[in-house]
């Protein structure tokens, strides 16, 4: 597999981690860390309509995230004896990460949280790795076939049946709201197309995302504050508090599970994980919240598993 064909590698929510599969690795482990890291990963859907519901401010909860994202990965880079590089290629690095990674799609996504069930929000979300592959076309990064492009066109189908059908969504201002979740992944996929192009050669995966958060919490922090959208996490924690915590861990974690699995089983086996985090957003809002779908919506999840199908990046894993 060539370094470009790596970086094409379409994942659920963010692709930064490159590496070449073990031999010989356990299947069976492999497996039970896909399916618990993309259940808990799920969960996030959930944990943002909890974190709005409770009058957290969308900027307020991005900018949280940042800044209890970046002190945790901070910590390990320091547990780890690592330090962030900060010359110049990567701030200017970290800050367009930081840009269109966290800053403008998990703003995006937080006020769409407030209008919109945890299931439909993860099927929007679903989009990253499709919207990827779509990207990383013009440059070369992924290789064009009938097979995946029809796996895109059914990710494209999986939308207009959210947004199209009046029966689809409780009320029709929702599908504006679709729109702008389908705008936080296309954030996401330019990300990732990005880091693609112009990642440092010596930045690890950690280390960009590290940089990329603590960037965030800096481009975020002055328009909180000048807009009054901080929001405050007062002791005692109430569910509001933890939720925003918790948002934020299992990102980290998430992605740290996401990282070890590409280079213990190999990226197509990691790439499966969108499976696990979309069925898993949609079961826990059911769970959490009793929610229920029209039969657009049910609809439209099968055509986003079946996309994901389809498009699923080439490369031999390990059995």
């Amino acid at each position: 597999m060539t370094d470009r064909d790596e970086h094409s590698t379409a994942q659920a929510a963010r692709t930064i981690a490159i590496a070449v599969p073990a031999a010989g690795a356990n299947r069976a482990w492999a497996w039970m860390l896909l399916l618990a890291s993309g259940i808990v990963w799920g969960v996030t859907f959930s944990l943002a309509k909890v974190a709005t519901a409770g009058g957290a401010h969308p900027l307020g909860i991005a900018l949280w995230q940042g800044i209890f994202g970046g002190a945790l990965l901070l910590a390990f880079a320091a547990l780890r004896r690592r330090r962030l590089p900060l010359d110049r290629q990567h701030l200017e690095f970290y800050l367009i990460c930081g840009l269109l990674g966290t800053a403008v799609p998990s703003t995006l996504f937080f006020y769409a949280a407030g209008h919109l069930s945890a299931g439909v929000m993860s099927i929007t979300l679903g989009t990253v790795p499709l919207l990827t592959f779509l990207l990383a076309l013009p440059f070369a990064l992924d290789r064009a076939s009938w097979l995946r492009l029809s796996g895109l066109l059914l990710g494209m189908a999986a939308i207009v049946m959210i947004v199209a059908p009046e029966s689809s969504l409780p009320t029709p201002d929702a599908s504006f709201w679709v729109v702008v979740g389908v705008g936080a992944a296309s954030c996401y996929a330019l990300e990732n197309t990005f880091i693609a192009l112009r990642r440092p050669a010596d930045s690890d995966a950690f280390t960009v995302l590290c940089g990329m958060l603590s960037a965030a919490a800096v481009l975020l922090a002055p328009l909180v504050f000048a807009t009054g959208t901080f929001t405050s996490l007062a002791w005692p924690w109430t569910e509001v508090e933890w939720a925003v915590f918790g948002m934020a861990v299992i990102n980290v974690l998430g992605y740290g599970t996401f990282i070890y699995l590409v280079t213990y089983a190999g990226p197509v086996f990691a790439s499966q994980e969108a499976y696990v985090v979309t069925l898993a957003g949609v079961a826990w809002g059911m769970l959490l919240f009793g929610e229920v779908h029209s039969p657009w919506v049910w609809g439209a999840l099968v055509a986003m598993i079946a996309g994901f199908a389809l498009i699923k990046p080439h490369g031999v894993d390990a059995r």
